[in-house]
């Protein structure tokens, strides 16, 4: 019986769970959007969002232990500064885990996990292009 026992196994040993669920969350930050399988998903999303939660709080000890799990500066920062300030007014629920169906090899079930609010991509424009668009608009104002 597992009474009081938290977590999934995966079938797999200490190390080898840790290292993997790691290497899952840094792409996961990293790309925004991963494809695994359902039971990975699902021991996986409690971690992030207790990450974004130390983020969003942004002391230097969360920060320390944001980059003690993490061991990638590229990584924490992206986690710090693109992702946390996205759900400064959200109080959980940062992972949406939508399903795909069976894969044809072993049937295990197919998952997209991605973040719940989607990145503002800001378009960033030529400083050229900045000044004709300026122009144009000075013309017609004239007209």
């Amino acid at each position: 019986m597992r009474h009081k026992v938290f977590g999934k196994k995966l079938n797999r040993d200490t190390k080898e769970r840790k290292a993997l669920f790691k290497s899952l969350i840094t792409s996961f930050i990293k790309y925004g959007k991963i494809k695994t399988t359902s039971p990975k998903a699902k021991a996986i999303r409690g971690l992030v969002e207790k990450l974004v939660t130390k983020a969003k709080d942004g002391s230097s000890s969360a920060l320390h232990q944001i980059s003690s799990f993490l061991n990638k500066k590229d990584i924490v920062n992206k986690l710090v500064s693109d992702v946390a300030p996205r759900f400064k007014d959200k109080l959980g629920g940062y992972i949406r885990i939508i399903k795909l169906g069976k894969r044809q090899s072993d049937n295990a079930q197919e998952v997209i996990m991605e973040w719940s609010i989607a990145e503002k991509k800001e378009i960033k424009l030529k400083e050229k292009e900045v000044k004709e668009i300026k122009e144009k608009d000075q013309k017609d104002k004239k007209i």
